[in-house]
């Protein structure tokens, strides 16, 4: 009998370019959605409609954030189903209207609601993104590929920072939610240029379609074949359930589950606390989102510097190693530092939360079956949006509290040295059936005869 072995697929550069700048861009998007509540927040603190406290401040934030979780298992599954182009252009649309109504929303239910639906398109883009630069990458640079498409979630953070600091004061934070439907340009681009993945249409059994995609990217349809391992029959929800919770995979499945929550508990919860945090530490609104943008930044170039030292020493270890690094740098913001330190400290946070965190969302497609690939990272972020959820919400608890900025950091110190913990837990005995995976544990080209 012969066993195939996924081949080394030669994926010419302008191709990997393309997908991963359009991926990049979509990514961008979202960190700016998802970061712009971090920037408004002390504007809503004052506004004299609304008068809001900060847990209702944190229930606001919390909203876009449910809508993720949806959004992450139902278009994770859709682009399984339906492919990843399709789904990615869907989500684009639906997150950039939502800011612009959410801009003209009259009361704060109203802003929830709308940043609720707008929060579906959030969840689906992470998954789909993340899974076609994965497969349009060489093996050797599938994680620093991540990395840099990554790195467009805290360059939009920083973006929402930046025009925040410009424009928030002279008019108003509505103007800076605004802002976030400009992406609504970038459809068209991703309509013409995103090429649907290989892998979805070789298991759809669309031959035709895929060598046509196949000859215009330059992409040998063999590998894709092969990669695919064709099955004898058509996969369904059925099969891609059964990948994530088989007798071998449930145990990874949780601590994969785990990871997520408590990694995005502490990015979203410092994302949207940050700034106020530093405010009742003694910095003005200026200096404060300075600690923002400086977060943003260390996790775009973190996240940059640590998919090459994971290509390299393995992404298992890269990521539980600054998590906890990550978690140490948090409970040292909670001490009484010079304002140099601080810096240092929340660049450091950045490094160890955002971007360990990015880097364990390409590592998770390669723990899994190729037909369940795009799923387990959708399911992966969607019970991850339970966490992202709990941040908001424990930063406007604590914040209503009064019991000083000391608690609050040391939650967030908590969640990243139990997401340590648990990503050094995978056991190593997941089925990695693409080359080269963002692990970049996959076999080489061959075939076994038995």
């Amino acid at each position: 009998m012969t066993t195939l072995i996924p081949q080394e697929a030669h994926v010419p550069a302008r191709t990997t370019y393309l997908v991963l700048f359009l991926c990049w861009l979509a990514i961008l998007s979202e960190g700016y959605d998802l970061g712009v509540m971090g920037t408004i927040i002390p504007a809503l603190l004052k506004d004299p409609v609304w008068h809001l406290s900060p847990l209702a401040i944190g229930t606001m934030g919390s909203a876009a954030l449910l809508g993720t979780l949806f959004g992450a298992y139902f278009f994770g599954m859709l682009s399984d189903l339906m492919g990843r182009k399709r789904v990615m252009i869907a989500c684009v649309i639906v997150f950039s209207l939502s800011m612009l109504a959410a801009a003209g929303a009259p009361t704060p239910s109203i802003f929830s609601v709308i940043r609720l639906i707008g929060g579906l398109g959030l969840g689906g883009v992470i998954s789909a993104a993340a899974t076609l630069t994965v497969e349009y990458s060489p093996a050797k640079s599938k994680n620093i590929n991540f990395a840099l498409m990554y790195s467009g979630y805290s360059l939009g953070a920083l973006v929402s920072a930046l025009v925040g600091i410009a424009f928030m004061q002279a008019y108003g934070w509505r103007t800076i939610v605004a802002v976030g439907f400009l992406p609504i340009v970038f459809v068209p681009f991703m309509m013409l240029w995103l090429p649907e993945s290989l892998d979805f249409l070789v298991a759809k059994r669309r031959m035709e379609e895929a060598g046509a995609l196949a000859n215009r990217l330059g992409v040998s349809l063999e590998w894709a074949v092969n990669n695919r391992r064709m099955v004898d029959h058509k996969v369904g929800a059925r099969d891609v359930v059964i990948a994530l919770f088989n007798r071998k995979m449930a145990s990874t499945t949780v601590l994969v589950w785990i990871t997520e929550f408590m990694a995005i508990l502490v990015i979203y919860g410092l994302g949207i606390w940050l700034p106020q945090i530093m405010r009742k530490s003694g910095y003005d609104l200026g200096s404060s989102l300075l600690f923002l943008i400086v977060f943003s930044l260390a996790s775009a170039i973190g996240g940059l510097f640590l998919g090459r030292i994971s290509d390299r020493f393995g992404a298992q270890k890269t990521i539980g190693v600054w998590f906890l690094v990550g978690a140490l740098a948090i409970a040292g913001l909670s001490m009484k530092n010079s304002l140099v330190v601080n810096y240092v400290l929340v660049a450091l946070a950045g490094f160890g939360t955002v971007s360990a965190g990015l880097i364990f969302l390409g590592f998770i497609p390669s723990l899994y079956p190729l037909h369940a690939s795009t799923t387990a990272t959708g399911w992966a972020v969607g019970f991850g949006r339970l966490g992202a959820m709990a941040g908001p919400l424990v930063g406007g608890l604590v914040a209503s509290l009064d019991i000083g900025v000391f608690w609050t950091f040391m939650i967030f110190a908590s969640a990243a040295l139990l997401a340590s913990i648990c990503i050094l837990a995978i056991p190593d005995k997941a089925p990695r059936m693409t080359t080269g995976s963002a692990g970049g544990d996959a076999p080489s080209a061959r075939k076994v005869a038995n």
